[in-house]
């Protein structure tokens, strides 16, 4: 796509994207950068474009013969456009505060519950895998936990739930952040030493500046790290030793999830770690159509069926920190 072509604006792009011929071109360029159309199931270049029906037609020998555009996609199977597609996933990246199901559905036209499963796809692609490059330098790690709120609750609930931690029916999640870097989140079991150290010493490198608050799981670290505490129950800074920019990321996610997305299951609280932690690690040096590139990109060779998503018929997903 040329750089005087590229959409700037949600407008912009909605406009850019209405033409199919500009969601094609996109996508060729995304998968095939030598804009050569390969076969998705048996990666041979002898294929036709069948105008009338927009899809592709390979000469190899096996059952599928023709394949779309979203094949071997996160959009495979999906009957909804392309268009609509990248205007949610624009939406997605773009919007600080995330975006609801209801509102993705009313903005593009479809039921809130294929808008459900439609961000919940883009979520899925926005997931980074495993990471090439260990953390380093002044790295601060901290937990919290996500769920409801006591003053929300039925005062009936609130004293069958609320116990004297404060922490049932609350998900443990534990953050990681390189100071003037990137961050990464995970769900974990509990925050006992072992999930916790586990997580630091798959994603920092040895040798870095470590700090933690007093948390007892931390112990252990610092014959590897250079381990600082802060104990806040004392103060929240002392020099450079601290967990503020955690916790004003704690922050952000918490305004998230309680401002737009109200309730999340913690069976899908992960992706939301995935959407948030993506805009905040692409929002230095971006602009919008940066970060609808970049993700736009990871959508190859990913797939989250109905089934997978909402569990029916399958054992339940436990993945824990990634």
């Amino acid at each position: 796509m040329a750089s005087a072509n590229e959409p700037k604006t949600l407008q912009d792009a909605i406009i850019y994207f209405a033409d199919f011929d500009n969601c094609q071109r996109f996508m060729i360029d995304l998968r095939w950068p030598d804009a050569k159309v390969r076969c998705p199931y048996c990666g041979s270049e002898k294929v036709t474009y069948l105008v009338s029906a927009r899809v592709y037609k390979c000469y190899g020998k096996h059952e599928k013969a023709k394949f779309s555009l979203k094949v071997g996609t996160i959009f495979e199977d999906s009957p909804i456009s392309l268009d609509k597609w990248f205007t949610a996933l624009w939406l997605l990246v773009n919007c600080k505060n995330g975006i609801s199901s209801y509102e993705v559905g009313r903005d593009l036209g479809i039921s809130q519950k294929s808008a459900w499963h439609l961000v919940h796809r883009l979520r899925y692609a926005l997931h980074q895998g495993s990471f090439e490059k260990m953390l380093s330098g002044h790295v601060e790690v901290d937990e919290t936990f996500i769920g409801g709120k006591a003053r929300n609750m039925h005062v009936a609930k609130r004293a069958r739930r609320i116990t004297s931690t404060g922490t049932k029916d609350k998900v443990p999640v534990m953050g990681i952040l390189e100071r003037g870097g990137k961050v990464r989140t995970a769900v974990v079991p509990n925050r006992k030493k072992k999930a916790l150290q586990a997580e630091v010493r798959k994603h920092v490198e040895v040798g870095s500046s470590l700090y933690s608050d007093a948390l007892l799981s931390y112990d252990g670290l610092a014959g590897e790290f250079a381990h600082q505490v802060v104990d806040h129950a004392v103060a929240y800074v002392d020099g450079n030793v601290h967990t503020n920019g955690l916790e004003n990321y704690w922050s952000l996610l918490k305004r998230t999830i309680s401002g737009t997305y109200v309730s999340v299951e913690p069976y899908h609280l992960f992706r939301y770690l995935d959407e948030q932690a993506y805009r905040f690690n692409n929002r230095k040096e971006m602009n919008d159509f940066d970060r609808f590139k970049l993700a736009a990109s990871q959508i190859v060779g990913k797939r989250l069926t109905w089934n997978e998503v909402t569990g029916k018929g399958l054992e339940l997903e436990t993945r824990l920190p990634h």
